[in-house]
């Protein structure tokens, strides 16, 4: 929220500066995101009156008008359409300096001197009209500097409130805030009752009273809405960031920003019989914005006898929209229950300052003194005669405010010091708590209406720890006895994975759990992800199964913005749904990575080849070799429905699947618009962390034998089955074995490939024989025969 802070000053005006009011409050939870000045630099500019407009000899779209802007009259030539005698507007003298460092000099304009310039909202940066000069109130004093008649020396602020103080979304609610921790008195806006002139009223039907206990209106007729907003109120409007669009619309929004009341102001010709507040009934809706939304039965709606007005506490219909020809208006101030409110703006791309405060929920004792505001403010303005004001409500669903039971034992020992009862009492009248008890040991309070946060003693503990102030509350180290737990050397922990992947050049990254439905179906088309309730957005929707659509999503993103060469991997919690549904939801920690791109990065000695199957696989293995015992692993021909079918490995832990590797497959690449080939992996972090404690093994003096041994097998035996099949049978001294070479012909006819293993062995304690390697390279070649019909090559 943006307030002016003389705004602010008026209801309560401590003896501080601005900066130390903003470190206060943003100690006190109210955390202030920025301070700027009201008005860009500028000098030189005054009130000026124009006394007479000529038109230009040798322009038509030129006017030469005298200005009276002090002690003497100048000439001042003006392109504005609305340049005409008797209006005040802002007058920038030879001599001014603009924003932007435009100075204001003397200048001829088609022959014609020109002594200073009238200005517009947009040249002085202080507002969005461009449709010509500034026309400034008729009593504005001639002459006056424009900086402190609109009193511009003054600081725009801006908090960002954690949900649960709506009450201090609102000039009222920062004034107490503020008189509290400075124990200063507040000056409350007075909204005395308006005495009706009127006897015409709406009657009122709440069809859903748990959703809207309290509806307040009001009728006004005969108002003169071609009436100028006054400039004070433009002026507050816009430091709060709103923009005036006429009296009714300006005087609500006013309220809402100075009491925090949302309310509404209907076209009362527009509205058919009685109001009726109930739910949708999928009809459609022209909004304010133009839009249009189709309000479902989930939505609560305020409705005549035959169509829909407004969406409740979000926005307000077109078709019932107050205009420059409206004379007749029915004002609206109603109290929603938050959660009829929550999520429906979201859901409808509607966030506005109504659903914003009505979502954190609203004072439900405020209707009233917000409708006799508004109505005194637009009588003002406007003129008219109002009517009695209305109340419709079901008691019974209004809130209770909480009450609560504060030991001052307990208060001591939470906050560490002892303070004494009167000024703990101080503290929570003054936030506007109403004790009910006290005694030597405790005092129970009654929460106002608009703390609608305050339920438990522990409520109580941190509102006292607030005014008294964090930084005043004495710091000690808690001390306790623990007994530390063991630590397994076998388990090693996920961040020795994390160096590993980025000494290879990759880079983490933490995606969201929400994830597309779409995107996570193509992925994993037979789990059934877990929908959220109230998503962030449709391409939120449901919690991740993978980590596999926050990567690409991540890929995209950065090849979409010349990132040729993406190597990331993150570790995150996926959500996989059990045979009952979300209700045996299973978490578990993965590791995920995506490749793609050229191998190396761009270097005049690097190499053009792309990344391919085997780059990822390697990578793999350099996890896994980390644990020390690289023979638990082992990759398997399988099939995934988001990799290519050709291009896919099946990661296993002594037979147990822990992961997946591969290609990305060419439907999903397609449907994300991905050019290059990606290269996908997850794994199980907790089945990869069981590692190999080290031990001493004395390195072998004797020589190694060395033998290589090339086969003849068909194209479907993979290497991986030969080398398992010789390590089973080559016996103890076999210590490496390493495929070096694959050969496959193009030839046609030629169904089979070569495959040359290495072999090396060695005994710790004396030299191998001839004879020895001989027989084991014999058991190797005939089990190799045997079990994959391979055929030894000469």
């Amino acid at each position: 929220m943006k307030f002016s802070e003389s705004w602010l000053r008026k209801s309560v005006n401590p003896s501080i500066s601005t900066d130390e009011m903003v470190a206060q409050v943003t100690m006190a939870g109210l955390e202030v995101e920025s301070v700027e000045s009201a008005a860009p630099s500028m000098s030189g500019v005054v009130v000026g009156e124009i006394i007479s407009v000529e038109q230009h000899p040798d322009a038509d779209k030129l006017r030469v008008c005298q200005v009276l802007g002090g002690e003497a009259q100048v000439q001042v030539v003006c392109g504005a359409p609305n340049a005409r005698v008797g209006i005040k507007v802002p007058f920038a003298v030879v001599g001014a300096k603009l924003p932007g460092d435009f100075n204001i000099k003397k200048a001829k304009l088609r022959g014609i001197e020109s002594f200073g310039m009238l200005c517009s909202q947009t040249e002085l940066q202080l507002g969005d009209d461009d449709n010509g000069l500034w026309e400034l109130p008729a009593d504005a004093s001639m002459g006056a500097d424009l900086t402190e008649y609109l009193d511009l020396n003054d600081n725009i602020i801006e908090v960002d409130l954690t949900p649960n103080r709506g009450d201090c979304l609102s000039i009222r609610g920062l004034a107490r805030e503020v008189g509290v921790l400075n124990q200063e008195a507040v000056i409350q806006q007075a909204c005395a009752p308006v005495a009706a002139t009127i006897d015409d009223k709406v009657t009122v039907t709440l069809d859903t009273p748990d959703a809207c206990a309290r509806y307040v209106g009001r009728v006004i007729r005969g108002l003169d809405l071609g009436q100028p907003t006054p400039q004070w109120m433009q002026e507050i409007l816009r430091r709060s960031g709103v923009r005036s669009l006429g009296p009714a619309v300006d005087v609500t929004n006013y309220v809402l920003l100075e009491l925090g009341q949302p309310m509404h102001a209907f076209d009362l010709s527009k509205i058919d019989g009685d109001i009726v507040v109930r739910m949708g009934r999928d009809e459609t809706l022209k909004l304010l914005d133009s839009s249009e939304v189709t309000v479902d039965k989930t939505t609560l709606v305020i409705a005549d006898q035959s169509k829909v007005l407004a969406m409740a506490g979000i926005m307000g219909g077109d078709e019932s929209s107050v205009g420059n020809g409206t004379s007749d208006i029915l004002f609206e101030s109603a109290w929603f229950s938050p959660l009829a409110i929550a999520g429906k703006a979201r859901n409808y791309g509607k966030h506005t300052d109504s659903s914003h405060r009505f979502e954190r929920g609203v004072d439900s004792e405020l209707q009233v003194s917000a409708i006799e505001r508004a109505t005194a403010l637009m009588l003002d303005i406007c003129g008219g005669n109002p009517g009695p004001v209305s109340v419709t409500e079901s008691a019974k669903h209004l809130p209770t405010p909480a009450t609560m039971r504060l030991r001052d034992e307990r208060l001591a020992q939470q906050l560490g010091v002892s303070i004494a009862p009167a000024d703990v009492d101080d503290m929570l009248t003054r936030l506007g708590l109403i004790l009910v008890e006290r005694n030597d040991a405790s005092s129970v309070w009654v929460a106002p209406s608009w703390r609608f946060d305050l339920a438990i003693e522990q409520d109580l503990v941190e509102e006292v720890a607030r005014i008294y102030g964090y930084n005043n509350l004495p710091t000690s180290t808690p001390m306790m006895a623990l007994e530390l737990e063991s630590n397994a050397e076998s388990v090693q922990d996920i961040s020795l994975f994390r160096a590993q992947l980025v000494g290879r050049g990759y880079q983490e990254v933490i995606t969201y759990s929400f994830v597309d439905p779409e995107l996570q179906k193509m992925i994993e088309p037979n789990l059934v992800a877990v929908p959220l309730v109230n998503p962030i957005s449709a391409d939120m929707g449901v919690m991740r199964t993978s980590l596999w659509p926050g990567l690409l999503n991540t890929a995209v993103y950065n090849l979409n913005r010349q990132q040729s060469r993406v190597r990331i991997f993150e570790v995150g919690q996926c959500f996989v749904p059990g045979q009952e549904g979300a209700s045996s939801l299973m978490q578990n920690t993965v590791l995920g990575g995506l490749l793609c791109g050229s191998r190396s990065p761009l270097g005049w000695t690097a190499g053009k080849d792309k990344v391919d199957f085997y780059d990822i696989k390697g990578d793999i293995e350099g996890l896994t070799g980390l644990t020390g015992l690289q023979h638990t692993f082992s990759f398997n021909t399988a099939v995934h429905p988001a990799l290519h079918p050709g291009q896919c490995a099946q990661l296993t832990r002594n037979g147990e699947t822990i992961g997946w590797v591969g290609q990305l497959h060419p439907r999903i690449k397609s449907s994300l618009g991905i050019d290059p080939d990606v290269y996908l992996f997850q794994i199980d972090a907790d089945k990869i962390t069981e590692v190999r404690i080290p031990i001493h093994e004395e390195v072998s003096k004797f020589p190694e034998v060395k033998r290589d041994l090339a086969f003849f097998v068909e194209v479907s035996i993979g290497a991986k089955t030969l080398i398992d099949h010789a390590k089973n049978v080559a016996g103890d001294l076999l210590v490496d074995l390493k495929l070096f070479d694959v050969y496959q012909s193009k030839d046609i006819e030629n169904k089979g490939k070569s495959v040359a293993l290495g072999l090396t062995f060695q005994h710790s304690s004396r030299t191998l024989t001839d004879e020895e390697v001989s027989q084991a390279i014999d058991r190797v070649v005939s089990e190799l025969a045997k079990a994959c019909n391979a055929k030894l090559r000469s």
